[in-house]
């Protein structure tokens, strides 16, 4: 070691004290002290140096008895989980993404700028919204005083998918029905008799049919509701129990012509024919009018499949009933 690079080692004070004390007792002079106590500490850290060196040598000799596989896997390990991050977090944003660039310009429905207050375009439509309907947000101070909500709203339920979080009565609602459940299956996105519940709000125990809504076959529409997630994430099967949360994350890649096929408990069968698809905002409670000049269909739910930010509708049309 050279002596720019020299190591002083901790001594004790107490004992370097008395280690002076005692050479000037014995008439050693102080610069051979010094040179005395300076080629022991020279000693000791050469002595260190070594163990040191020994050390490494052991470490090294342990390394190369590892398997290669093993040495190799230890050397990748970091380069693996910093991809394995990359692709967690790619595969979550890259469909967020893709939906603002190639989906809702498609998709995007014009907005109309109608000289007639909502309220009165909404009454002119089959959809209209109740006395109650327009009584409860008033109690809760809503026209005027804005509820702040701090917590995460839970989209499986139905109640929490409009804007206002009021779901509006339909003009029909009050007619009642003895269909309460029937079932859909959309071959093209694997997904085989997934229960549709009419009315009810929990989304994880079915699929929603909008109540005040058209029954299958009948003239207008049946608006129902499903939750999506993340595509990959995507699981239908009707083993899986948690199917429903997933059910409907891949309903917006459905294209003109793909198949839909309603059962009712009857043993009717309604087959309908996918005929466009769009996105609205939240607060677009015209998805659910009623157009008593045709019999079709409405699914939707939320876009991009994973997000709340907006709502996909695919509209298809009854072709057969068997």
């Amino acid at each position: 070691m050279s002596k720019k690079q020299k190591v002083v080692a901790p001594v004790n004070q107490s004992d370097l004290i008395a280690l002076y004390r005692k050479a000037l007792l014995g008439g050693m002079t102080m610069a051979a002290l010094e040179s005395k106590v300076e080629r022991h500490l020279e000693r000791l850290v050469a002595a260190d140096e070594i163990e040191t060196e020994a050390s490494d040598q052991e470490i090294s000799v342990i390394k190369k008895r590892l398997p290669l596989a093993v040495r190799v896997g230890a050397a990748l390990v970091p380069i693996v989980m910093l991809f394995v991050g990359l692709f967690l977090v790619g595969s979550a944003v890259l469909p967020i993404l893709g939906s603002y660039v190639t989906t809702i310009p498609q998709l995007q429905a014009a907005e109309l700028t109608s000289p007639v207050p909502q309220e009165q375009v909404m009454a002119l439509t089959p959809v209209m919204v109740s006395e109650m309907a327009e009584v409860v947000p008033k109690k809760r101070g809503f026209a005027f005083q804005p509820e702040i909500i701090d917590t995460e709203l839970d989209y499986t339920n139905l109640l929490n998918w409009f804007a206002d979080s009021a779901l509006p009565e339909l003009a029909d609602a009050q007619n009642t029905s003895e269909l309460t459940e029937y079932t859909i299956t959309i071959p093209k996105i694997d997904i085989f008799n997934a229960k549709i519940a009419v009315g009810g709000t929990n989304l994880n125990e079915s699929l929603i049919a909008y109540p005040g809504t058209a029954n299958p076959g009948e003239f207008g529409a049946p608006v129902i509701f499903g939750h999506s997630v993340l595509r990959q994430f995507y699981n239908p099967s009707e083993k899986n129990p948690r199917r429903y949360n997933s059910i409907f994350s891949y309903i917006m890649t459905l294209t003109k012509g793909d198949e839909i096929i309603v059962k009712t408990p009857d043993g009717v069968t309604y087959t309908y024919i996918v005929q466009e698809k769009t996105e609205v905002k939240p607060s677009d409670v015209q998805i659910l009018t009623q157009k008593y000049d045709t019999k079709s269909l409405k699914l939707v739910t939320c876009t991009p499949e994973g997000t709340y930010l907006r709502r996909g509708v695919v509209t298809a049309q009854l072709v057969s009933q068997t």
